[in-house]
């Protein structure tokens, strides 16, 4: 999903509008696809008892409740995230399961967490939607404990993820509305460039900062592959107002355009991301 331009008012309005919608009714797809990064950031973060751990742009909460899981009773892990409708079906979620996890609907660049209530802070892909990043990486500063851990997985560039931008550039010659991506801007690949990342983290109080390339091999069921890019991304927003023929066209178009991903019964492609690492200074 890719929000490319928008301030911080309008992110809020499209999370908890079309995009956030889109996100619900994709969730059990997306929980699928992302499960190879959602095992490797909690076994990263989650190891040892009594930790407190905050998952950023925890969406529907998938990685917060198996955070929670892996916590047990002497844990403790806090999803947060912009999107109203995420935020409730990850309580729903939470409720089903009987899990110790919590959900806070809020904004992390502005909220205001109890200082030095953290011992780690988490995030899978949660955190390239900041309108000003160094102001969210400073605010999760003062959420952390001193030597508090951060991990995030962020995407790297387009050009390095051509799966995640098949749908728009078939569908281009047939959407002239499409949004364009700008580099650097709040979206997607807002984290591409990695010395930028590093700046941000520099800046906003953080130490010890580590990025280091992640390859990922994602799977995604070949029956879901429609609904995937008809629902998010830019040309899903898209379609939500496009005509019933343009948008027959766009699907079938698109549709072939990920023939070279598509091995029988299953698509595959691989997700490239930074790992990115830091530790909030001891006083």
């Amino acid at each position: 999903m890719d929000t490319t331009h928008q301030t911080a008012n309008e992110q809020a309005a499209l999370w908890n509008g079309s995009a956030g919608r889109a996100w619900v009714a994709a969730q059990s797809v997306l929980d699928e696809m992302f499960k190879p990064f959602e095992n490797l950031i909690v076994d990263t973060m989650c190891a040892g008892s009594g930790q407190r751990v905050l998952d950023i742009g925890c969406g529907t909460g998938s990685t917060t409740l198996a955070a929670a899981r892996r916590l047990g009773a002497k844990g403790h892990c806090v999803g947060a995230d912009i999107s109203a409708p995420m935020i409730a079906v990850a309580q729903t979620r939470a409720e089903r399961e009987g899990s110790t996890a919590s959900f806070i609907c809020a904004d992390a660049q502005t909220y205001a967490f109890a200082p030095a209530s953290f011992d780690r802070i988490m995030s899978r892909f949660g955190v390239m939607f900041f309108d000003d990043s160094v102001a969210a990486f400073a605010n999760l500063r003062r959420a952390a404990s001193d030597g508090a851990e951060l991990c995030c997985i962020v995407w790297r560039s387009a050009a390095d993820n051509p799966f995640m931008t098949t749908a728009e550039r078939a569908a281009a010659p047939l959407l002239p509305n499409l949004p364009a991506r700008r580099p650097g801007a709040p979206g997607q690949f807002a984290f591409a460039d990695r010395r930028h990342v590093s700046s941000i983290l520099e800046e906003s109080g953080w130490a010890e900062i580590d990025i280091r390339p992640l390859d990922v091999d994602c799977t995604l069921a070949e029956k879901e592959l429609a609904g995937y890019f008809t629902r998010l991304g830019p040309v899903g927003l898209v379609l939500q107002n496009a005509d019933e023929r343009t948008r027959a066209q766009v699907i079938e178009r698109v549709r072939a355009a990920f023939d070279p991903y598509v091995h029988g019964i299953e698509v595959r492609y691989t997700a490239a991301c930074w790992m990115v690492s830091a530790r909030a200074p001891s006083a």
